[in-house]
């Protein structure tokens, strides 16, 4: 290659000569493996970008997915919260069912069931205390101050029904009842625990 600073020697006079405003070029036009070499890094770099476009989708997708599946957390964890209350206070009354119907029936326990159906009930009359005939047996074996006349008189009866479940009873009045069977005391709690 020559440099600059030599002469050219033209075979023929120039005629017309202009300056170009085509930019210089240097060298020779790029020959296959040139060409080649330039496809290759366009497609590369193309590829490049089409894998970096598909992998921003890919993000932006995988961030609402994770978004949604948060937002449904959020709303039911307040719901699985409120079916595990729901469970346990369920599962504590089968337990204390259970508890207390494995209790022995005894004398105290019949006594008391009695006393609270009696106190809720004011003078009213004459009183029937309906208890479980085996209950009724037991106070009468043990000669319970509560069948003895002095303690009700003529207002207080004690009736033997099999309809009462053992150490509760069901005391009666003109206006009204005191229902103190376990069943119905379980019952009672599990509607105040449950609504």
């Amino acid at each position: 290659m020559k440099s600059w600073s030599d002469t050219l020697v033209l075979p023929r006079p120039l005629r017309d000569a202009r300056l170009s405003s085509l930019p210089l070029t240097e060298g020779p036009e790029p020959c296959g493996a040139d060409r080649e070499r330039e496809s290759f890094e366009r497609g590369r770099r193309e590829g490049e970008r089409a894998l970096g476009e598909q992998l921003l989708r890919q993000r932006t997708e995988l961030l609402d997915l994770q978004n949604g599946v948060f937002a449904a957390l959020r709303q039911s964890l307040p719901q699985v919260a409120r079916e595990c209350e729901a469970t346990l206070v369920e599962l504590a009354l089968e337990v204390a069912q259970k508890l207390v119907a494995g209790l022995p029936i005894s004398v105290e326990m019949v006594e008391a069931a009695v006393h609270e159906g009696i106190a809720r009930l004011a003078d009213t009359g004459v009183i029937t205390v309906h208890l479980h005939p085996e209950d009724h047996a037991l106070l009468q074996q043990v000669n319970s101050p509560l069948l003895l006349e002095e303690a009700g008189g003529e207002r207080m009866r004690f009736n033997g029904s099999p309809e009462i479940s053992r150490g509760g009873c069901l005391v009666e009045t003109g206006f009204g009842s005191v229902d103190t069977r376990r069943e119905t005391k379980l019952g009672l709690l599990r509607g105040s625990l449950l609504n």
